[in-house]
């Protein structure tokens, strides 16, 4: 009996330890909920969410205007309502679980300061990676994966991507100015 008190000691210890070390200056009993903002994510919707107000989740984040947050980053939220950022690079270097074929894209008919914003809403959205995936959006421009139909190639992430912006915004950079008073297209 007094072998497994010591043993589960020690591995409360340990526990807590690590707690400790990863959480830094957090308690470690501390719950905490890690959010990865998707597209359509706002500050509003993720403080009714998490119960925390929007002016803590700006403050913590050093957002300065309260209707832009991007798809890939990271808060984490404890359940005592604190706030932060977590470490981007881990979002980064998270290895993309769709199937990618990395080929060269196609040719894009678009050009001038609609090329522009295409770049534009690329990096917002994905950081410019074929091969991102955020649940069901894919690839470099954050589709839903039913309008790829499987086919996650870059040439046909570019062809869907053209076809619907195309339909839905008239151009790339009217698909632009809408992600930039809506923080996503």
């Amino acid at each position: 009996m007094k072998k497994k008190n010591m043993i589960k000691s020690i591995a409360t210890f340990a526990a807590v330890s690590a707690g400790v070390l990863f959480a830094g200056s957090q308690s470690a009993s501390a719950s905490t909920v890690k959010h990865t903002v998707v597209s359509g994510d706002t500050l509003n919707k993720l403080s009714a969410q998490y119960g925390v107000s929007v002016q803590d989740l700006a403050q913590a984040n050093k957002i300065q205007d309260i209707n832009k947050i991007y798809v890939g980053e990271v808060f984490t939220i404890s359940d005592d309502g604190q706030v932060s950022v977590s470490d981007q690079s881990a979002v980064a270097a998270a290895p993309a679980q769709a199937p990618v074929q990395q080929s060269a894209p196609a040719a894009s008919s678009v050009s001038g300061s609609d090329a522009t914003a295409k770049d534009w809403i690329a990096g917002r959205e994905s950081g410019g990676n074929y091969g991102a995936q955020n649940g069901q959006y894919v690839g470099k421009y954050q589709l839903s994966a039913s309008y790829l139909n499987g086919d996650y190639s870059a040439a046909n992430q570019e062809r869907v991507a053209d076809n619907y912006v195309t339909s839905r915004y008239g151009s790339w950079s009217g698909a632009q100015s809408f992600w930039q008073s809506h923080g996503w297209y």
